[in-house]
C-alpha cells in the first residue's frame, strides 16, 4: 500500500510562505511517508471494555482490499513517472521527495532512484529543510556511499540540526572512519555552537564517539528491568528488540499484579513486533526507528491515517510529548513541572538509570518526536518479500504488529494488535507504560526463549516483594 500523507499533519520546519505552503501540499499528496499516526481529538477513542468485545472481523480496511491496494499503487508509480521526467535538477512542484519515498516504500525503479538522488544533490542546498530532509534520508536509507561525495559537500551548508544529522548518518554509514568521524565532528561544532544541548546533535556525538556494539553488551541485567514497578498497578508491554532493527522484536505484557499475561494454555502470551523505520534512521530522528526507553500509555484510539487500519492503536508517548503528569498517571499538583534527567531516571531500576542508551526516548522528546504509536497496519507485506524484516511492514516510528486483511473486500482476518490491545487492557486499565529495549546485536529475529527466565525470575521477584510486605 501507498502512504497518501506526510509524517503528520504538522510537520515541522515549513514555513508560512507560498513556496511552504504549496511543498506542504504537495507532499501530502504525493504519497511520501509511513506517516506516524494523525491522531486528532475527533477520532474514535476504545474503552478496555470496547476492546475486550472486538473480534477481527469487526474492522474493514478498504485500502486492504485488492482494489483499494492497486489504486494507492497506480498513484505512487505516477509520481515516481512523473517526477523521473523531470530536466536534472528541476523541481518547480517539489514532487521529487515524494517521489523518491515511493521508490523506497514500493521496491521499486531503483536505478532510476539513484539517478534521481544524484540529480538533486547538487541543488539541494537551495530547498528548505523539509525538502531537504526527504532527500536526505532516502539517500541514508539507499545510497549512503553513492552520494557521500555530494553529503560532504553539503553538510557544510546545512543549517538545521535534524538535516544535518541525517546527513552526517549517511557520511557514517558510507565511511566509518575515524578521518570521517573527525570531519563529521568538527563541521558539527562549526556550524552549531549549541551541539551539545541540541539533542538530536547530542545524540549524533554520542554514535561519533562511542562503540554501539560494545556498548548494548553493557546492558545492565534485564530482569531488573522487567520487576521494576515503573509506578504500581499499572500494566506494562515491554517490546525487546535487536540493535538491528531489521529484524523481527518481540512483545508482551506484564499485568497490574505483576504477573506477565499468559495464554489459556499457560504459556507466555506473545506478539511479533517491529520497531523499525522505512529510513532506519537512529530514533531522535524524525521518522527514524522506534527510540529505546521508557514511554507511557494513555488510551486507545483509532488513527486518521487508513494506512495504519481501523484496529485500535494504543497511544504511546515519549517524556517532553507526554508531561511528567501524563508519565505519573496523576493530577499536575502532585508531580514535577518540566523533565529532567532525574525525572526520567526515576521511573527506572536503580541498575538501568546511568545506562546512555536508554535516554534515547528522552533525548527524542527533546527533539521533538511524538506520534508513535503502537498500532496495526494494512500495508501489503509483499512489497517488502525477501527483506529482513518480512512479512512485517516498516514504519514512520511507531511499532507495528502483523495483521492479515481480505483481498476480496478488505475484512480484517487476523490481527495481532488486537491481541495485544487485549492483552494489555485486560485488567480494566488503558493506562500503563511501554518499555523498548534493545537485547544484544544479533542478526535474527527476537525469540521467546531468549528472554524466558528472565520474565519468570522477574515474577518471582515480584511475588517475593509482594509477600514481604504482609
Amino acid at each position: 500500500m501507498l502512504l497518501l500523507v506526510a509524517r503528520r499533519c504538522r510537520p515541522a520546519g515549513l514555513g508560512r510562505n507560498w513556496n511552504a505552503v504549496r511543498l506542504h501540499s504537495t507532499l501530502l499528496l504525493a504519497v511520501m511517508w509511513l506517516s506516524a499516526c494523525s491522531i486528532f481529538p475527533t477520532e474514535k477513542r476504545h474503552s478496555p471494555a470496547e476492546i475486550a468485545a472486538y473480534q477481527a472481523a469487526d474492522f474493514v480496511a478498504p485500502i486492504a482490499s485488492a482494489t483499494g491496494e492497486r489504486a494507492a499503487r497506480e498513484e505512487g508509480l505516477k509520481l515516481i513517472h512523473n517526477a523521473l521526467q523531470l530536466p536534472a535538477g528541476f523541481d518547480p512542484n517539489g514532487i521529487v521527495p515524494g517521489a523518491l519515498g515511493n521508490i523506497g516504500f514500493l521496491n521499486v525503479e531503483k536505478e532510476a532512484g539513484l539517478k534521481l538522488l544524484l540529480d538533486t544533490l547538487p541543488v539541494l542546498a537551495s530547498k528548505d529543510a523539509a525538502y531537504q530532509r526527504a532527500v536526505l534520508t532516502f539517500a541514508y536509507t539507499y545510497y549512503a556511499k553513492q552520494s557521500a561525495g555530494h553529503l560532504s559537500r553539503l553538510l557544510t551548508t546545512i543549517a538545521t540540526p535534524r538535516e544535518f544529522a541525517i546527513a552526517a548518518y549517511a557520511l557514517l554509514k558510507a565511511d566509518s572512519s575515524d578521518g570521517q568521524r573527525s570531519f563529521v565532528r568538527a563541521t558539527m561544532k562549526n556550524t552549531f555552537a549549541d551541539w551539545s544541548t541540541e539533542p538530536r546533535l547530542q545524540r549524533l556525538e554520542y554514535v561519533l564517539s562511542t562503540d554501539l556494539t560494545a556498548e548494548i553488551r553493557k546492558r545492565p541485567p534485564l530482569v531488573d528491568l522487567l520487576a521494576h514497578p515503573i509506578r504500581a498497578g499499572k500494566p506494562v508491554i515491554y517490546s525487546f528488540q535487536r540493535q538491528d532493527r531489521q529484524r523481527f522484536g518481540l512483545a508482551v505484557v506484564r499485568g497490574v499484579d505483576g504477573r506477565f499475561v499468559r495464554n489459556a494454555d499457560g504459556s507466555f502470551f506473545q506478539i511479533a513486533h517491529l520497531a523499525n523505520a522505512m529510513s532506519n534512521l537512529p530514533g531522535t530522528i524524525t521518522n527514524g526507528n522506534t527510540p529505546q526507553g521508557l514511554f507511557t500509555i494513555v488510551g486507545a484510539g483509532t488513527a486518521t491515517n487508513k494506512w495504519i487500519g481501523p484496529t485500535p492503536y494504543l497511544h504511546s508517548k515519549v517524556p517532553v510529548e507526554a508531561t511528567v503528569a501524563e508519565f505519573e498517571h496523576a493530577e499536575s499538583n502532585q508531580v514535577p513541572n518540566s523533565w529532567n534527567d532525574g525525572v526520567y531516571q526515576s521511573f527506572l531500576p536503580e541498575t538501568w538509570r546511568q545506562y546512555v542508551p536508554f535516554t534515547e526516548a528522552l533525548l527524542a522528546g527533546r527533539a521533538g518526536r511524538d506520534d508513535m504509536l503502537i498500532h496495526g497496519t494494512t500495508i501489503n507485506s509483499n512489497y517488502y518479500r525477501g527483506a529482513s524484516f518480512y512479512p512485517g511492514t516498516p514504519s514512520a516510528g511507531c511499532l507495528v504488529a502483523m495483521e492479515t486483511w481480505r483481498p476480496e473486500d478488505g475484512r480484517q482476518q487476523t490481527s495481532d494488535q488486537l491481541s495485544l490491545a487485549k492483552a494489555f487492557t485486560r485488567d480494566g486499565l488503558d493506562r500503563g507504560y511501554l518499555v523498548v529495549v534493545e537485547l544484544d546485536d544479533r542478526l535474527e529475529p527476537v525469540t521467546l526463549q531468549e528472554v524466558k527466565a528472565s520474565l519468570e525470575a522477574a515474577e518471582s521477584r515480584v511475588l517475593s516483594r509482594a509477600v514481604a510486605s504482609r
